[in-house]
């Protein structure tokens, strides 16, 4: 498994789904188009400059016709069930690879 620390750049709402986001993500190595279920617990325009984990080397899936080119790695609260974005405890550099 390849996972790097990438920030995301854009974020919006797949149109016609309650779950689904559309994030851009800067991997340090390439920017990819990321489609995550996250949408019931994050605001797209408040992720925006978020630092994530991102899991680069999947073979590229189409999700409701967008090309998904990675998968972001959360955490889920076991009291709320809130998605929580997994990310280094300080900034790293856009595609730091985690061992």
């Amino acid at each position: 498994m390849d996972i790097r620390i990438g920030t995301i750049i854009a974020a919006e709402r797949v149109p016609k789904t309650e779950k689904l986001l559309k994030l851009t993500i800067d991997t340090g190595i390439d920017k990819r188009t990321v489609v995550s279920g996250i949408a019931l617990h994050h605001d797209p325009e408040k992720i925006i400059g978020q630092q994530v984990s991102i899991l680069i080397n999947l073979e590229p899936r189409k999700i409701k016709g967008i090309e998904s080119q990675g998968m972001i790695l959360m955490a889920e609260d076991p009291v709320t069930g809130k998605l929580i974005f997994v990310q280094p405890g300080e900034n790293a550099k856009e595609g730091s690879k985690i061992s």
